[in-house]
């Protein structure tokens, strides 16, 4: 276990996947990251890297080889190196080792970066292309899951997203795993969307036009909040495993295969491209209030 903890929030994180397991208020003592509970979905906040979500038939096609890859890629299960810098901050790294290059054919270093700030966690991840003759294809997200409700005695219906540039939802279905062409729009009341188990039985909310940057966690019952911050990633997910208690807010570079992909990676739909020796980086935060 990694703690990081500042006059305001304390946090935790293991080794494994780089995973946030914790992020609680000192004052309130409430803890705002979701359990785990594995009869429902046994993770926290899982790194997805090198793809996100599902590839056609688990393969993509580079240089006329086939590769076989899961879900949301391999870092999530990886052990990765850290270096702790302060109290306030981390840095875990992951990069090739022998075995990512049997299914992932690049050389990289993915650096997920924790700081504390206040009544803020970020994460940012950093992805460099260490190769001096090869381009890295990649894609990267956030699958960080918060639990609701916040307080025992509330109910999951109390609470609802609070968006702060959108008044509807265009969505994509998920099909097998994979986006579908058809979209459903599901307008929201005002900017709020309501949370309810059933908004996730057929799988996550796909958003490829969405114009918030901020997503908020709120209730009708408390002030209690959580803000979500997000720029720079042109997909996000929306998603809850069958009646759990958490809610994921998930912003991605990169999205699951469409149902028509031809599997070609360097066709596939939000693949980030860096150059040689180049460096890329987003940022989310989370912030409580």
């Amino acid at each position: 276990m990694i703690f990081l903890e500042n006059e305001h929030i304390q946090t935790t994180f293991v080794v494994k996947g780089a995973e946030l397991q914790s992020l609680k208020s000192k004052s309130s003592g409430m803890e705002y990251i979701w359990s785990g509970e594995p009869a429902y979905w046994g993770k926290h906040s899982p790194i997805l890297f090198p793809l996100v979500g599902a590839l056609k038939d688990q393969t993509y096609i580079y240089n006329e080889k086939s590769y076989l890859l899961p879900r949301h890629g391999f870092a999530r299960d990886m052990d990765f190196t850290y270096q702790q810098l302060s109290a306030t901050e981390v840095i875990f790294t992951l990069e090739e080792t022998g075995e990512t290059l049997q299914v992932y054919p690049f050389r990289f270093k993915l650096d997920i970066r924790y700081v504390l700030s206040g009544h803020t966690l970020s994460c940012s991840y950093e992805v460099s292309n260490p190769d001096p003759a090869k381009e890295l294809l990649f894609s990267v997200g956030g699958h960080p899951a918060f639990a609701v409700p916040f307080k025992k005695g509330e109910l999951y219906t109390d609470y609802f997203l609070e968006f702060n540039k959108d008044e509807q939802l265009c969505y994509h279905k998920v099909e097998r795993d994979l986006i579908a062409r058809e979209v459903e729009t599901l307008k929201l009341d005002g900017n709020r969307l309501h949370l309810q188990h059933e908004l996730f039985y057929n799988d996550a909310l796909v958003l490829k036009t969405l114009k918030s940057d901020c997503i908020s966690i709120k209730n009708n019952t408390s002030q209690s909040a959580l803000h979500f911050k997000f720029k720079g990633f042109p997909y996000f997910g929306i998603w809850a495993a069958k009646d759990a208690d958490f809610i994921c807010l998930e912003p991605w570079c990169g999205i699951a295969d469409g149902v028509e992909h031809d599997q070609q990676l360097k066709n596939k739909e939000g693949i980030e491209i860096l150059a040689a020796g180049q460096t890329w980086k987003r940022t989310w935060e989370a912030e409580i209030a």
